[in-house]
């Protein structure tokens, strides 16, 4: 069984790749270990560069492992790998992948080439709750406001891509849903929801998304185990 250890920004994202990724690799051959970013126990948040790399180094202490990121790109300070390149990118693809690069050249700068290879960084465009967006309905009824459907629909039509709905610190996709459900309560909301819409929903609707999930898909092709 491949092991990748999925670093994770909170109990949110963490919840989600325990109840909704992890089953699905397993069928593949990958067990996917999340845990909050932080020391055991830490509720997660403060993402920034010393706590990372302290965490990937921990985790590397199993020497035939993988790991990967959950991050929020709306979330990450301007300090942080790749932010202010990203500033300057026009679109969420571009976006992104300043990050992700940045994060990629600080990690051969810390470890080297080969143990670099083992590290898959990832930020979700722009916040979590964006793949709630995939099925608006879904979301509406799994947060008990079915009559709130139409409204994230609405959104949802707005964008290409839930992956595109954007950070603007009133409009950030969390932002979106609080501001017409005041009861919408995390991690227990978004992750019933992202169960009730389905993985399968999730990576048609989020090309970003999907594209990191098929990266560790492919590690079951000559993976390390």
């Amino acid at each position: 069984m491949i092991r990748v250890h999925v670093i994770c920004e909170g109990p949110t994202e963490e919840d989600f790749v325990r109840q909704v990724l992890c089953s699905p690799f397993v069928g593949r051959g990958i067990q996917l270990l999340p845990s909050c970013i932080g020391r055991v126990g830490h509720k997660g948040g403060r993402v920034n560069l010393a706590r990372l790399e302290f965490d990937v180094k921990t985790r590397f202490r199993d020497n035939a492992c993988y790991c990967t990121t959950l991050f929020d790109f709306y979330g990450l300070s301007t300090k942080f790998p790749g932010k202010t390149a990203a500033a300057l990118k026009s679109d969420p693809i571009g976006k992104q992948r300043a990050v992700i690069d940045a994060l990629s050249s600080w990690a051969v700068e810390r470890w080297g080439q080969d143990l670099a290879t083992r590290f898959l960084p990832y930020v979700q465009m722009y916040e979590f709750e964006a793949l709630l967006f995939s099925e608006p309905e879904v979301l509406a009824l799994a947060i008990g406001a079915p009559k709130l459907a139409g409204a994230f629909q609405k959104i949802r039509s707005d964008f290409t891509t839930p992956d595109w709905i954007n950070d603007d610190p009133n409009n950030a996709p969390s932002k979106r849903i609080g501001s017409l459900h005041e009861r919408y309560a995390k991690p227990a909301d978004p992750v019933l929801a992202a169960t009730e819409i389905g993985l399968d929903a999730i990576r048609r609707e989020c090309p970003l998304f999907s594209a990191w999930l098929s990266s560790i898909e492919s590690l079951s092709v000559g993976g390390v185990e």
